[in-house]
C-alpha cells in the first residue's frame, strides 16, 4: 500500500469508508497524527496548541510520562481479561476515596454506557420510569439521553423532542424536560408527576454553570419527594476539583457517572453510588426481579486503569488544581480584554477549568439563552484561531496542566488576530 503523507489524501480516504468521512465526533476536516505534551499535529505537520484534549481525557497532556511509564509497566502483563484484576480494583478504591457519593462502582467503557446503566439503575431502584432532564443537557447516545439535547424546534416544557432517528416514540413519554437553573419548573413537574424515577443533570451543563443554590434545590426537591439525583460527572470530575462538581459545589447526589479522565486517555468510564443503591448489580442480594444485568468486555481493563491511577495520582499532588485554574483564569482574560476592546459584545461562560465565548450581551443560564447573537461570528472566531495555530471545539475550550507561559504567549496572539477578524466584518 502506497504511504500516504497528505492531510487531504488521508480525508478522501476516510470519505470512502467512513460515513461523513468522520468518526462522529470531530471536524473530519483535520485529521491529527500525533500529540506530544500540550501541542498536536495534523497529518501536513502543522501544528497547533491543544485546547480540546481528546474532549477533556488528555488533562495532564499527550504523552505525561508517568502516565507512560505506567502503562508500559502494564501492557506486557496483560491488556484485557474480562475478568476482575487488581488494578481495576485499585482504581475503583481510588474512586469511591475521592467522590462523595460513591460507596461502590461498576466500570464500562464509555460515558454513555455508564449514562444508560445509572438511568437504569434509578429505575431498579425505585421501580418508576419517567427521568426529568433538562433541556441541552448531554447525556451520551442512548435513546433516553438523545431527547432534547440540541433540539432545533422550541416546545413547550416538558415536551421531549428526539435528537436522531431510530429512537421510538414511547421513550420520549417517559421522559420529562425542564430548563436548567429553573428550580420552580422542577418543583412543578415533581408535584405535578409521582413516577419520577430520578432527576439527572449535569452539574455544570455543557459550559454554563449553576445558578446559586441551585444543585442544593434540586437535591432538597430529589428528598422532598423521593427522587434520585443523578449527576452526570463525565466531565466535570476530577477536572472542577479532584472531588468533581461534589466537591466544588457542596452538593451530594445519590449517583453519579465518571469518564474521562479516570482513564487517563484509555476508555474507561464508571458509575458510582451508595452500596444499598449498588446492590441491583449484586442477584444475590436484590433476586431475579431487582438485579440490574450489566457487563462488559473491557470493563475494568487494566492498561485504563492505571494510567488512570498515575493520573489521579498526578491530580493529588499540592497545587496542581490552582495550576489548572490559573492557566483557565489567564485564558479568560486574555479574550475578555481583547474582546472588550474592540467593543464586541461576549460573554465568557463556565468555569476557569473549562468555558468558552458566547457573542451576546445576555446572561447565558441555560439552552435557549446560551446562543450567539451572530452564529457566523463564532464560527470566524474560531476558524482564525484554528489558522493561528489553535485547536479547540467550537463551543468549549479545556485548559490542561501541559499549558505553558509560551503557549498562553501564542495564544494571546491569535486571540488578537481573531478578535482583528471579527471586528473587520
Amino acid at each position: 500500500m502506497l504511504k500516504i503523507n497528505t492531510q487531504s489524501e488521508w480525508i478522501a480516504r476516510a470519505n470512502e469508508v467512513l460515513p461523513a468521512g468522520g468518526f462522529g465526533n470531530f471536524d473530519p476536516g483535520i485529521i491529527i497524527a500525533r500529540g506530544r505534551g500540550s501541542r498536536v499535529w495534523d497529518e501536513d505537520g502543522n501544528e497547533y496548541i491543544d485546547y480540546l484534549i481528546g474532549s477533556g481525557p488528555m488533562l495532564l497532556g499527550h504523552g505525561h510520562p508517568e502516565v507512560m511509564e505506567a502503562v508500559l509497566e502494564q501492557l506486557p502483563k496483560g491488556m484485557t481479561f474480562f475478568a476482575n484484576n487488581s488494578k481495576g480494583i485499585e482504581l475503583a478504591e481510588a474512586i469511591v476515596e475521592a467522590v462523595p457519593c460513591c460507596e461502590q462502582v461498576r466500570f464500562v467503557a464509555s460515558g454513555g454506557e455508564a449514562d444508560m446503566y445509572a438511568i437504569r439503575l434509578a429505575r431498579a431502584y425505585t421501580g418508576r420510569n419517567k427521568i426529568l432532564k433538562f433541556e441541552g443537557g448531554y447525556h451520551g447516545m442512548s435513546a433516553e439521553a438523545q431527547m432534547s439535547l440540541a433540539p432545533s424546534r422550541r416546545v413547550n416544557f416538558p415536551q421531549a423532542v428526539p435528537d436522531s432517528a431510530g429512537i421510538p416514540d414511547s421513550v420520549a413519554e417517559q421522559m420529562l424536560i425542564a430548563p436548567y437553573n429553573d428550580l420552580e419548573a422542577v418543583a412543578a413537574l415533581l408535584d405535578e408527576h409521582d413516577d419520577i424515577a430520578a432527576i439527572m443533570v449535569e452539574p455544570l451543563q455543557r459550559i454554563i454553570p449553576p445558578l446559586p443554590g441551585y444543585l442544593q434545590g434540586l437535591r432538597d426537591l430529589c428528598d422532598k419527594h423521593d427522587v434520585l439525583l443523578i449527576f452526570d460527572e463525565i466531565v466535570t470530575g476530577f477536572r472542577l476539583a479532584y472531588g468533581g462538581a461534589q466537591e466544588r459545589y457542596g452538593v451530594t447526589p445519590d449517583i453519579c457517572t465518571l469518564g474521562k479522565i479516570i482513564g487517563g486517555g484509555f476508555p474507561l468510564a464508571a458509575l458510582g453510588a451508595s452500596a444499598k443503591i449498588m446492590q441491583h448489580f449484586d442477584k444475590a442480594k436484590v433476586g431475579e426481579e431487582g438485579w440490574l444485568m450489566q457487563l462488559g468486555t473491557l470493563s475494568g481493563n487494566p492498561v485504563a486503569s492505571v494510567a488512570g491511577l498515575k493520573t489521579m495520582e498526578v491530580l493529588r499532588r499540592d497545587g496542581v488544581y490552582d495550576q489548572l485554574r490559573a492557566t483557565g483564569a489567564a485564558l479568560q482574560q486574555m479574550q475578555g480584554a481583547a474582546l472588550a476592546r474592540a467593543g464586541i459584545p461576549h460573554q465568557i461562560v463556565g468555569d476557569e477549568t473549562l468555558f468558552d465565548i458566547n457573542f451576546t450581551d445576555a446572561a447565558c443560564r441555560d439552552y435557549r439563552s446560551a446562543n450567539h447573537d451572530d452564529p457566523g461570528r463564532n464560527a470566524l472566531y474560531n476558524d482564525t484561531l484554528r489558522a493561528h495555530g489553535i485547536f479547540k471545539s467550537p463551543g468549549k475550550l479545556y485548559p490542561s496542566l501541559a499549558v505553558t507561559e509560551g503557549d498562553l504567549e501564542q495564544t494571546r496572539s491569535a486571540v488578537d488576530q481573531a478578535v482583528r477578524a471579527i471586528s473587520a466584518v
